[in-house]
């Protein structure tokens, strides 16, 4: 990868709107770093897609980052790119976790994805950012402002997420600007994509009656890390106006 052009490393990358603000960047001229952990046939395609466009503008890196190993991994493939200029803190888990019902596991997972995670990679990340005058990116949920009913685990971790975003925009800043973007209903998730009952009733609660898109994100994030240039420790919902009606 030419460490000349602006980079961006994307969590989470391989697939749904993780894969979409890749190719977003990409468009844009970046050199782009795709994480991902279990979808490595749908990374590789991207990969290869990002490189028949441009040669060398796009690497791959593999790791859980429930495991800080992984985030080592991570951070030596990005020290020897030699450059960094966004890091985009997508990858999440996402799952009900009734409370009468929920475990440690679960705790961990979602905590570690969500948080733990972005955390401790922002944090390795924060020297080559700092150099390059970047930001961080963190993808929230409008549930992290609205609790959601049986999600008490994802509703904790991603308030937190939010929490670190005006935190480290503190820590970081002027050097590095830090947002985040809360997205409300975008995808379903994969195991409600057949529950129509549940999408009705979603719909319902929202102002635009319908689903937003992978690119309504994508968009937001790449205003937040391109050209909010003014703007740290904000999260700025694309929710088709639901916080509005809770």
């Amino acid at each position: 990868m030419n460490s000349d052009s602006k980079v961006v490393l994307i969590t989470g990358a391989a697939r749904r709107i993780g894969a979409v603000t890749a190719r977003l960047f990409h468009a844009a001229g970046y050199g782009v770093i795709i994480h991902y952990n279990n979808s490595a046939a749908a990374a590789d395609k991207l990969c290869e897609e990002l490189n028949h466009q441009r040669a060398d503008s796009c690497l791959l890196v593999q790791c859980d980052l429930n495991d800080m190993t992984g985030l080592d991994k991570i951070a030596d493939l990005v020290s020897s790119v030699g450059r960094l200029d966004v890091l985009i803190n997508n990858a999440s888990s996402f799952y009900p976790t009734p409370l009468e019902n929920c475990d440690q596991q679960q705790w961990d997972d979602l905590i570690n994805s969500n948080l733990k995670g972005p955390f401790f990679l922002s944090q390795k990340m924060a020297p080559l950012l700092i150099k390059n005058q970047g930001a961080i990116v963190n993808i929230s949920d409008m549930h992290a402002r609205q609790a959601l009913r049986n999600h008490p685990i994802y509703t904790i971790a991603k308030a937190g997420n939010i929490a670190m975003t005006k935190s480290m925009a503190l820590d970081l800043g002027p050097d590095v600007r830090v947002n985040s973007v809360a997205p409300g209903a975008i995808l379903w998730p994969e195991h409600e994509e057949d529950d129509t009952d549940k999408q009705d009733s979603v719909l319902s609660k929202v102002p635009m009656g319908r689903l937003g898109t992978e690119s309504d994100i994508a968009d937001t994030a790449f205003f937040l890390a391109v050209n909010a240039t003014y703007m740290t420790g904000q999260t700025i919902a694309v929710d088709g106006g639901s916080s509005n009606s809770l």
